[in-house]
């Protein structure tokens, strides 16, 4: 038998993302990540795969929580070894 309470807590769970998603770091738009890529591209003067390691380590703590860093490797590869 359902409580008089039960229909409080998808309300409250709803409220509970509204506030939580606040206080999470916004995603970056592509044209934002396509950006950082290039300065750090140019940064470190990364000329092919064997820079992959370098533009990442510049990277990461920029993209980090706000970028999916799997997408952020194939662009950069996309962008390097062109």
């Amino acid at each position: 038998m359902k409580q008089q309470s039960d229909w409080i807590w998808p309300i409250l769970r709803k409220d509970e993302v509204v506030i939580l998603s606040a206080y999470m770091p916004q995603a970056l738009s592509d044209s934002e990540i396509d950006t950082l890529i290039a300065e750090a591209i140019s940064e470190t003067g990364a000329k092919g795969m064997q820079d992959m390691g370098k533009v990442m380590a510049i990277l990461k703590p920029k993209l980090a929580g706000r970028a999916d860093m799997a997408k952020v490797s194939m662009l950069i590869k996309g962008k390097i070894s062109a």
